[in-house]
């Protein structure tokens, strides 16, 4: 891939999915996100009814007009890697399945993933104030990066801890993939080291030594008899589950391994908190030695709040839970009730044919257009 140049400015007025076309075409894997939010902090910049500010690779864009509440759009740039197979189609650049530009299914890393929302935000922000229109709300516009690597990274995590104070609001909508359905809340999500112990022997004389992977049979037993719940959390029922990912043990053909780690990733609903996940998982592995590595706390939906409910009306489906874990829970970690919206069907984030159909992107903006206008 050839080095790219940003466009001066983006034509943030197109039709909204030829924009999703044009930041498909920007190819910003995680890490190469500049040249994206070059071209979106210029755009940006250039409508003076925002305030803006950026921070490494992440945009705030945000109105001051002395509403009484103010409503969050957020989305980030990054997308996972390319394609490596050959004849990929959920790649860069954009195509578009009929040949014909803003017509049909369109192609590329991102689509759903979340440029086709991102597209929608920057839709809106360049024409929510057209011909003197008067939104009731303040709105701040939030693209971030770094969102597809870990946590550690995150740039939204980065907008918190360094202008926590731009980041007030009494709603957040973050335009992940939801078949343009609002998805309230999220799972959270931890992730444990379970470690055998043997003692090492040459395979010839396997019964001098002691086997580690044999041990960690019990655990996947454990894993395997484990029925994940289904927990209601205020109206939406969240999906658990809880599973070996992946094991690691043994040192050569011919030697018995003296130890086993085997990885678990367990989705809890939001009804309970990373420390008490734990809980759960050391109490079914009662016996063996285990070690949380990592952990996220889940979102509740907060579908009560007013805002949230004004919305979930606008959209006219019927709300549903988020299984994955997802920047929701950044927001509610502040205190700001937040639901996923977005174009695109999720079970296509992140593979070869990515994709998504210009009409639902047009429809995700109609709606957010409308409920804004209220």
């Amino acid at each position: 891939m050839t080095a790219q140049s940003a466009p001066a400015l983006l034509d943030l007025r197109q039709d909204v999915a030829l924009l999703t076309a044009a930041l498909i075409d920007i190819n910003s894997v995680s890490g190469n996100e500049t040249v994206l939010a070059d071209a979106i902090e210029s755009a940006l910049r250039a409508i003076p009814v925002y305030e803006v500010v950026r921070d490494g690779d992440s945009i705030i864009a945000r109105t001051n007009l002395g509403h009484a509440e103010r409503v969050i759009l957020a989305g980030h740039l990054d997308t996972v890697p390319l394609p490596t197979v050959d004849g990929s189609r959920g790649t860069v650049p954009a195509e578009w399945e009929s040949g014909v530009p803003g017509s049909g299914i369109l192609y590329g890393r991102g689509t759903t993933d979340m440029k086709g929302g991102v597209a929608v935000q920057l839709s809106l922000a360049a024409t929510l104030f057209d011909a003197g229109a008067q939104p009731g709300k303040d709105v701040t516009f939030v693209f971030y990066d770094h969102e597809e690597v870990e946590a550690v990274k995150s740039g939204l995590g980065r907008l918190v801890r360094n202008h926590g104070h731009l980041l007030g609001g009494d709603f957040a909508i973050l335009l992940e993939p939801t078949h343009g359905t609002v998805e309230g809340g999220c799972n959270g999500t931890s992730r444990f080291e379970v470690t055998t112990l043997g003692e090492a022997a040459h395979s010839a004389r396997a019964w001098m030594g002691s086997n580690a992977i044999h041990a960690a049979a019990p655990i996947l037993a454990r894993l395997d008899a484990y029925e994940p719940r289904t927990i209601n959390v205020d109206g939406l029922d969240y999906r658990e589950s809880l599973n070996a990912v992946r094991i690691n043990g043994g040192t050569a053909g011919n030697v018995i391994p003296d130890r086993c780690v085997v990885e678990i990733n367990y989705r809890f609903a939001p009804d309970k908190t990373p420390d008490q996940a734990e809980a759960h998982v050391r109490e079914l592995l009662d016996g063996f030695d285990v070690v949380r590595t990592d952990a996220a706390a889940g979102a509740r939906p907060g579908l009560n709040h007013p805002a949230a409910a004004s919305f979930v009306a606008a959209v006219g489906a019927e709300p549903k839970p988020k299984y994955g874990w997802t920047d929701v829970a950044r927001f509610s970690e502040l205190g700001i009730p937040a639901v996923n919206f977005g174009p695109g069907d999720p079970l296509l984030a992140h593979k070869d044919n990515e994709h998504v159909d210009a009409d639902a992107i047009r429809e995700c903006l109609r709606a957010l257009r409308t409920w804004l206008g209220q």
